[in-house]
């Protein structure tokens, strides 16, 4: 089979085409021919500052066809379309092959209306998004219709990856959702992904307008960028709010102490892959309930 692999860190010039053997899978494991791999910013973040150790099949989403199953896995499993998340963790095995073997958890059932794109495009994103809005005092532990009904959420970055999930995710699950953009066409993203306003943080004063939208503040705020954006959550948050952050602008932040300790306002970092599995069971359950109720999609969808 054809694999994409890297034996050194560095730019994209480090991969190469190679040949591998099919693999076959363990206990408690399936084999997934791969029909799509999906590349997140996480991924080629690794290929480039981290020593694999060895030869490493980078990224760690995919989606595909069970071929075959290992020992206590239902034979009924061959043939099932399944997205996959997380292969390349702890793994030297990513999608960037025909064929890949994984426990059989992390291959969930991918309807048949949801294309492989869509599934290719769930792991990393949207259990991230899922996280990111299930952290805030009270819950809820789990999306679903109707579970953030009543909160506003502000989304930054609502046509990266993580934010277009999350404004989908808290659109299904009932929240009145804002997010900022810096240009129409990311507008024009964070619209089609369900967003009930859209900011323009270039053209418009932020603060104000998501003020004027949400008197009383947003709840939940889903940070991509934490030292740039720390004012401007401040801001609009309500009392009791979460800032969730999920990546890193800077090495470090500058948080106003007092305005935090004032509005009770929690700062929340997220790191996918070190959640619980409680917490990760429950955020692929959800994500697969969205995606079966057609509630999430890629791109203009």
């Amino acid at each position: 089979m054809k694999a994409i692999i890297y034996t050194t860190s560095g730019s994209p010039d480090v991969l190469t085409l190679t040949d591998r053997p099919v693999p076959e899978p363990g206990p408690g494991e399936v084999r997934v021919a791969v029909r799509v791999s999906g590349v997140n910013p996480t991924d080629w973040k690794s290929r480039q500052s981290t020593d694999p150790g060895g030869p490493k099949v980078p990224n760690q989403d995919g989606a595909g066809v069970i071929d075959a199953v290992g020992a206590g896995v239902p034979d009924s499993r061959i043939g099932e379309r399944v997205w996959l998340w997380e292969a390349a963790y702890e793994r030297a095995d990513g999608t960037a092959q025909e064929y890949l073997t994984l426990p059989a958890r992390q291959a969930v059932p991918l309807p048949e209306h949801a294309s492989f794109d869509l599934g290719a495009s769930l792991g990393i994103p949207a259990l991230t998004a899922h996280r990111t809005l299930t952290v805030a005092d009270g819950g809820p532990r789990r999306l679903a219709p109707g579970a953030l009904a009543g909160r506003t959420v502000l989304v930054a970055g609502g046509a990266g990856a993580v934010g277009n999930a999350a404004i989908q995710l808290a659109r299904w699950a009932g929240a009145t959702v804002l997010s900022t953009v810096s240009g129409p066409e990311k507008a024009a993203l964070a619209t089609a992904a369900g967003a009930h306003h859209v900011v323009n943080y270039r053209e418009q004063d932020a603060a104000a307008e998501i003020r004027r939208i949400a008197p009383d503040g947003v709840h939940i705020v889903v940070e991509v960028a934490p030292a740039t954006n720390a004012g401007l959550d401040l801001a609009v948050a309500a009392p009791d709010a979460v800032v969730a952050f999920y990546a890193n602008d800077a090495e470090t932040v500058s948080v106003p102490v007092r305005p935090s300790m004032a509005g009770n306002v929690r700062w929340q970092g997220i790191l996918v892959y070190t959640v619980g599995q409680s917490a990760k069971d429950e955020a692929v359950a959800a994500v697969s309930a969205a995606v079966a109720d057609r509630a999430i999609g890629v791109g203009e969808q």
